[in-house]
């Protein structure tokens, strides 16, 4: 997004894309959404000066990504002390199969792989400028889709059901 002219229409126009980036690169739809309104917080208070960055979306990103890690870092030390507690009783509908499996697969990837592929796929960004936003080189960004594509389809194609097959009268 070039030059927006206010903060209602920057958040407007670019909330949608960070949320699905968020999820990707949490997991979770509550935390993404904590995670994105931290962020979209950040920078309305800051909005005189990011009004006038190169790149306001690319660096509401950035503060997407970092808290999204530090939200991880929480949740496993979280995850730790409840496995030591025993599990909590829910009482929520899950998910559909599809997002269960996919969330598990990205969980198991490195959080860089996650990231260049919410960047490459949700964003629809080039491999260069996933490159300049993660401050690495192209070749490093096109290694970590290339893993991270081949760690998901690995994941997936295990982690997927078996096909029922029915058994009709000859």
């Amino acid at each position: 997004m070039r030059d927006p002219t206010s903060f209602d229409e920057f958040y407007r126009v670019t909330s949608p894309r960070m949320l699905r980036y968020a999820i990707a690169l949490t997991g979770d739809r509550v935390e993404a959404e904590d995670a994105v309104q931290e962020a979209y917080t950040r920078a309305w208070r800051q909005w005189r000066r990011l009004a006038t960055h190169p790149a306001p979306e690319a660096w509401t990103r950035l503060v997407v990504s970092r808290l999204a890690t530090d939200r991880w870092r929480r949740l496993d030390g979280l995850r730790a002390a409840l496995a030591r507690r025993g599990p909590a009783p829910v009482a929520v509908p899950g998910p559909s199969e599809d997002s269960v499996l996919l969330v598990r697969a990205l969980r198991d990837l490195p959080a860089n792989h996650r990231q260049a592929l919410a960047l490459f796929y949700l964003y629809d960004l080039a491999v260069e400028e996933i490159a300049d936003e993660l401050a690495v080189t192209a070749n490093t960004v096109k290694s970590w889709l290339f893993r991270g594509r081949t760690r998901l389809a690995s994941v997936l194609g295990d982690l997927a059901p078996e096909p029922q097959l029915e058994v009709t009268d000859v």
